[in-house]
Formats: structure tokens, sequence, C-alpha cells
């Protein structure tokens, strides 16, 4: 399927680059675009990125034989086999011809943004509207400046709604990423501690995080958690007034009832403006309770019954490294291995604590918190600590402030200074019928620590 308007001469216009090659197939139309040379489909236009290690351009050869319509290039080529369209940036050329793709689209865009909860907000809400609607979503961690334009660039003319994640850890870079994307509906799930060492304090997340609304279409949808001391401030967002959810206090749409049936997820009344429903919230998690509550406004925005919101609401499923839940020897694995911050690490602290029999949490170390990291790692320990968390394992040397706080006259604490030293004991650690948290920052790689526990 070809994309629409997006002709080589279009694409040239929009990164303002200089087209290279023949000059009859100007006005053909891309089918697709893609940074791995390994995925390039006939039609295709390729984005060569320079990374540390490797350079894209060594695979323009290659792409050209799999059938590339065009490349970008940062580079003069030398008698390549297709023609080429000579960019600055291959990054910024990327946002570009997003941008101008994006103007060619009838399809709704939800911008999803936040602390904490993005990615399970954006899945609740995926499988929410799914019940009536095509629906493309954010795939793994395509949220930040290259992955969102590359799924903005997924959209066919056969998709009704597009949820977007939108991921950022600096000012400016929600501007760039909203100036592409044009929400038409934003939804934003808290402002929370992380990313400090850019933004500061949650007065600076809040501001960073809702940037989104800068280029926001004028008649764009705001959904907002009302329980949120920072957000329940916004008023207005072009002239329209937001849609708050929320659990603590008195909002429009919020949890009448629940009732957390352990690792099996959560049952819950939701009340929608005086209308409610029962459902079964499949993944558990107090926190989820505000992604169904999300996803319970865009889908009375977009005209769905309750009873549709329900069923898309119990038949949400967990995702690799996101609160997925397995069990393998006997042994329950709680796999949120992906990222962490402090309130992400809480939240799954209180969904280890409603577990049957023995309570394991494996915590890592959470990175990007600036001045506040030790006091921050030392709050996760106090909250294992109050949850009663049977056996606490701390791995590296932030993690160690966890494991100073989270020793109780009940509990059990260990401390291992790499996750290497750690998993030479994992065996003599985990028993039958424990179920265990693994979590930590991505890049302390614990995801190999769940592989462990697969064995």
């Amino acid at each position: 399927m070809k994309l629409k308007n997006m002709t080589l001469k279009n694409i040239t216009e929009a990164c303002n680059g200089n087209y290279v090659g023949d000059d009859s197939i100007l006005n053909e139309e891309i089918t697709g675009v893609e940074k791995d040379s390994r995925l390039i489909e006939k039609g295709y236009l390729y984005l060569p990125f320079v990374g540390a290690r490797v350079d894209g351009h060594d695979f323009i050869p290659q792409v050209f034989e799999k059938g590339a319509l065009a490349t970008l290039s940062e580079k003069d080529l030398e008698n390549p086999a297709g023609p080429y369209i000579k960019v600055k940036s291959v990054p910024q050329a990327l946002k570009d011809i997003a941008e101008f793709y994006r103007e060619q689209l009838d399809c709704k865009i939800i911008g999803i943004t936040g602390s904490v909860g993005k990615t399970s907000t954006k899945e609740i809400i995926a499988s929410v509207l799914s019940e009536k609607f095509d629906v493309l979503k954010t795939e793994g961690n395509y949220n930040n400046e290259i992955g969102m334009p590359l799924t903005i660039l997924k959209i066919r003319d056969n998709h009704d709604i597009a949820v977007i994640e939108m991921g950022i850890s600096d000012f400016e870079e929600m501007h760039r990423l909203a100036k592409v994307s044009k929400p038409d509906v934003c939804v934003i799930t808290n402002i929370g501690t992380c990313h400090l060492e850019n933004l500061g304090d949650r007065d600076g997340v809040f501001k960073a995080k809702t940037e989104m609304f800068d280029y926001a279409k004028k008649d764009c949808f705001i959904v907002l958690n009302g329980d949120d001391d920072k957000l329940i401030n916004v008023k207005e967002v072009n002239g329209n007034k937001p849609v708050f959810f929320g659990i603590d206090t008195d909002q429009k749409v919020t949890v009448k009832t629940y009732k957390q049936i352990g690792v099996l997820g959560t049952e819950a009344t939701i009340n929608y403006d005086g209308r409610c429903f029962d459902t079964l919230i499949p993944i558990p998690g107090y926190h989820m309770l505000y992604n169904a509550l999300a996803a319970t406004c865009i889908g009375v925005h977009f005209g769905m019954t309750l009873e549709e919101i329900d069923s898309g609401i119990r038949k949400l499923k967990a995702i690799s490294g996101r609160n997925n839940i397995f069990v393998n020897n006997g042994i329950t694995v709680i796999d949120d291995c992906y990222n962490a911050n402090p309130m992400s690490m809480k939240a799954s602290l209180e969904v280890l604590s409603n577990a049957t029999g023995r309570k394991v949490a494996i915590l890592g170390n959470m990175f990007e918190l600036g001045a506040k990291e030790v006091q921050l790692h030392e709050e996760v320990g106090e909250k294992a600590a109050v949850l009663g968390i049977d056996l606490v394992i701390c791995i590296g040397s932030l993690a160690k402030n966890i494991a100073n706080k989270a020793k109780t006259s009940d509990n059990e604490v260990l401390y291992y200074e790499n996750k290497e030293d750690f998993e030479k004991e994992i065996k003599n650690l985990i028993k039958k019928d424990d179920t265990v948290l693994v979590k930590a920052s991505n890049s302390m790689k614990f995801k190999e620590i769940v592989e462990l526990l697969r064995k």
C-alpha cells in the first residue's frame, strides 16, 4: 500500500533535501519508511542512521537490491544503484517527513505522556478502541524522536485511530514530538519524579510534559489525572476544558468500588458521569485503575458504549517487561524489568504485596534522578518495608540505598554490587511458590534475570 502523497518530490521538499537521481520517478509514492536495512521492502524509503558502531550508509547498496525506491543520505554517493535525497541530518529529515505525512492523514491521533504508566495506558486505550475501530499503536520503545515519527509513518488508510506514546527526558523534546504528531487527543497520566537530572523537579516535569498542548489540534480533547496535584491546575487547552479522571478526588470519571484479586488483576465498578459499569482489569496494580479510567474517557469520546469499553478492558494483555506475569516451575514472576523510576517501582511493589506466598523483590538502580537520587532510592526501600516484602534483593550501587531502608524485623534484605554475583546464587534464593518482582532501569539489563527465571 502506497503512502498518500508521499512522492519523492514531496518528500524532498518536506525535508529541504536535494534530490539526486532519475527525475522520471519523482512523482512515485513510497510504500514505507525504514531505518533497519534488513526490513526494507519494495518501494521503501531507507533512512541511513549513523550510530556509535554502525553507519547506515554502508547498507545503501543492499537496500536497493531489496527494492528500495530511494534513500536519504548525509553524504554524496558515488554511482548509487538508485536515487537519493541529500540531507544535512537524517534524524531531522525523519521528523520533517513524518510531519508532512501527518498532514495527509484523516486518522485521529491520541498522544499519551506522563511520568509513569504511558505504555500500560497506551495498551489499555488501544485494547478498548480496538473493539470498534482499526487501531495502530506504538510498538516497543518507539516513543522518542526517532521511534515516534517512524510510528506515524506506519499509519495507513485503513487505520481509524493511532495511539501514540510520547516519552521525553528534557525540555523542548515534547515540542518536537507534538509538532510532528499534532494530537487530536492528549492524555497525561501523572507528573512524577523522573528525568530530574534535566528537568529539575516536578514543576519542571509538568512544564516539559504539557508542551504537548502547544501543537495539539484546536478542537483537541484533553484527558488528565485529576488526582495529580500538578495536572489538576490545567483549566483549558485551546479553549477546551479537560476531562479529569480520579480515584481519590471527586471527578467526572471515577472508580466507584474496586477489589484487588491478587496477581489476577482488579475487579472494579467505573462511573462515567453517573453511568456505571462493572469490569475486570486483568493486570494487577492499583495504578491500573487510573489506566482503565483514562481508557473509559477515550472510549466515550469516540462514541463507544460502556459494554464495548468493558469488553476492551477485559481483553487487555500484558507485554514483555511491563507487568507481564508468568509462572514457571511453581514460581510466579512479575516481569516489570523494562524500566523504572521511583513512582513505578513503588507501584510495582504494591502489586507484589497482593500476592500469595513468599514475596520477593529483585530491584536495581534507577537512573537519571539528579541530586535526589539517594533519597529517592531510600524511599523505595521504605515502601518495601511498609508493604512487608519478605525478601528484598538489591543490585547496584544506587540500589544499596534501597537495601539500607528496606530492612524490618520480619524480612530479609540482600545486597549485590552487580548482577553477575546475584545470578550465581539465584537458584538457591528463589523457591517454589514464591512471587518474584524484577524491576530496574533498562540499562541494568534485568531481562537476563527474567530469562534465568524462565529456565
